[in-house]
């Protein structure tokens, strides 16, 4: 039989990456769709990359310039600090936050995923241990996913439903490392730092929970810090 076909979302990080794992394990061939929106660092795609050649998966890389109009995020304007914050769990939306990110990579998404005949798009966006962004909450999926099957041709003529799967949207940081340690996710190869230092600088947000993650596990976190 001619296994489904998915697109899957693939930043690089460790999300993405064990999302990746768990879209091969489900069965499907996998379609690695990463962006180069002039963030202010390269270091997740070159990431991605890695992961992408390490399942032998055919892995695009879309340019998106995101950076000339969304000026107030740390991510995409490289004169703005990244927030360095004792409290990676503190209320309120950080700098990092790139208005409309997940809905601009969705949208292409969906348009690669009804060009190669895909009926799934995978993405792992996660609402528990996040940093605020709105993007990442299920409600902005489900409307997502609907929004974009109205507007897909193979829904209008056929009522043909091409699902958003995410797999991580409701489990804990170290849930999820758990889950790639199962599936022989390659973790060493991710990069999950907002600062884009190699090593990675272990105080931004996102290494703060990915490293609280590890250690909640009693595992040693396979990549290298300052």
């Amino acid at each position: 039989m001619t296994k489904p076909k998915a697109v899957v979302l693939l930043s690089g990080g460790l999300d993405s990456c064990v999302t990746l794992s768990l879209a091969l394990r489900k069965g499907y061939e996998c379609y690695p769709l990463s962006f180069d929106y002039n963030q202010r660092h390269s270091c997740e795609l070159d990431s991605a990359k890695s992961i992408a050649a390490h399942y032998n998966l055919r892995h695009k890389i879309v340019s998106v310039a995101l950076d000339e109009i969304t000026i107030n995020s740390s991510l995409t304007n490289k004169d703005m600090l990244v927030d360095l914050d004792e409290d990676p769990y503190r209320a309120g939306i950080p700098s990092t936050w790139v208005p409309q990110r997940n809905s601009l990579f969705l949208a292409y998404a969906f348009a690669y995923a009804e060009t190669i005949g895909a009926s799934a798009v995978f993405i792992g966006a996660n609402q528990v241990d996040y940093s605020g962004y709105p993007d990442c909450r299920l409600d902005f999926i489900t409307q997502m996913e609907l929004a974009l099957n109205y507007a897909s041709k193979k829904f209008v003529e056929d009522n043909d439903v091409t699902v958003i799967h995410t797999p991580l949207i409701s489990l804990t940081k170290a849930k999820i490392i758990d889950i790639g340690l199962q599936n022989d996710a390659p973790l060493h190869l991710t990069h999950s730092c907002y600062s884009g230092t190699v090593p990675a600088c272990g105080e931004c947000d996102s290494c703060q929970i990915r490293l609280e993650a590890f250690k909640n596990l009693g595992v040693k976190d396979p990549i290298l810090y300052r």
